[in-house]
């Protein structure tokens, strides 16, 4: 759903330039340094990016699911650390406020988020509880006007720098799993919460994540999502669905940066006197790329649009994150072996990539978990089209 074509193109070509004359050069820079530098992040906040789904109402510019997509595909031609920044901000950490919050938290909350005065953070994820959130342990204990919560969080997504969380809680029984789990929006300098150290990662770098722990840390009761208990699973699974639709266009902009270098440099790179590009074997890299490139942008389209329109779209989000993620897999695999030794070396930045899309196929769900879902509301579909 684009609402205005001239508005989306001014600002998509706003992102595209920041992106080539800011972001791209300082790739190595965060790289090496493990750290974004704090002057682009103040650019970013400048630009709008902490708050390009969060609705105008609240500082944001409200954009729909479509309009998002296609400014993550130029966005993400960068380091995906860039993203990450400001990415828990516009999906899983604003989203469940947005979608299930109160007024008053919506009021409290998303205009800080919109600024990136606020950076949130969500925390479902356990050391005994990934895939299946539903088993997580962390509880929540009522206590007259307040909850006390205790636990562990872990890969937490901007924790070191988050000012606020989204925390997903037991407040019910063990046996009860999905409906015994509440959603709580917890500041982040409540008494009771420490922070583990930075996790050392395969890639990504300048994004981090660590554990988050709650020793009796005690939440006002006005801060329970929606004010009402059991709702929390829910409320993750309606932010992961949009959280997917994201991380497939990310996958797509990281793809086509990754496809745009594998193809200059095949055009420019000689061997036994032609260009590599001329080689069959390297042109079928490329044309097998460019294939499964477009199939996945035209799907995370189609699944955005179906958002909009306010249609089911828990299947497309798990279809199109499957295979986006799968493909930009894929693609950064060709792109090494175009690039061949130079590819393995650090100075081209390509070993970069390589690494750091391989957490698309973990993070909001693994493509395992996607194939799962897939299938499961498929088997529901069909009984209740045959029951």
């Amino acid at each position: 759903m684009i609402r205005d074509t001239q508005t989306l193109e001014a600002l998509l070509a706003t992102v595209t330039r920041f992106v080539h004359e800011q972001l791209v050069p300082a790739e190595a820079l965060v790289a090496e340094a493990d750290a974004i530098p704090a002057g682009l992040i103040e650019q970013m906040k400048s630009i709008g990016l902490f708050g390009l789904t969060i609705p105008e109402k609240y500082g944001g510019l409200g954009l729909t699911v479509e309009e998002e997509v296609r400014l993550v595909f130029e966005l993400c031609r960068t380091s995906p650390a860039f993203r990450s920044i400001v990415g828990t901000n516009l999906g899983i950490g604003s989203q469940g406020i947005l979608i299930d919050g109160t007024p008053t938290q919506k009021d409290r909350y998303l205009p800080k988020l919109a600024s990136g005065e606020t950076i949130a953070s969500f925390a479902l994820t356990e050391p005994e509880a990934g895939s299946d959130a539903a088993s997580l342990r962390t509880t929540a204990r009522r206590e007259g006007d307040v909850y006390v919560l205790n636990g562990t969080k872990r890969y937490i997504t901007n924790a070191p720098q988050a000012g606020v969380f989204t925390v997903m809680a037991r407040t019910g029984t063990a046996d009860q799993r999905a409906a015994g789990v509440s959603a709580f929006i917890v500041d982040a300098d409540t008494p009771g919460i420490t922070l583990g150290r930075i996790d050392r990662k395969m890639g990504l770098k300048g994004s981090h994540t660590c554990d988050v722990i709650f020793e009796n840390c005690r939440v006002p009761a006005e801060n329970l999502i929606g004010g009402v208990e059991g709702k929390g699973f829910a409320t993750a699974m309606k932010t992961l669905d949009k959280g997917r639709i994201h991380i497939a266009a990310v996958a797509v902009g990281a793809a086509q940066r990754m496809l745009d270098d594998a193809l200059r440099y095949a055009a420019e790179r000689k061997q036994f006197g032609q260009p590599i590009g001329e080689f069959q074997l390297v042109q079928a890299m490329l044309a097998d790329s460019r294939t499964e490139l477009y199939a996945a942008r035209c799907m995370v389209i189609d699944a955005a649009q179906k958002r909009d329109r306010g249609e089911a779209h828990s299947t497309e989000a798990a279809c199109v994150k499957l295979f986006a993620s799968e493909m930009c897999g894929r693609v950064a695999n060709r792109t090494v072996q175009i690039f061949g030794g130079a590819g393995y070396m650090t100075e081209c930045g390509v070993e970069r990539f390589y690494r750091d899309v391989r957490l698309l196929r973990i993070y909001e769900g693994t493509s395992q978990i996607q194939q799962l879902v897939i299938a499961r509301n498929m088997l529901r579909e069909f009984e209740r089209a045959n029951g």
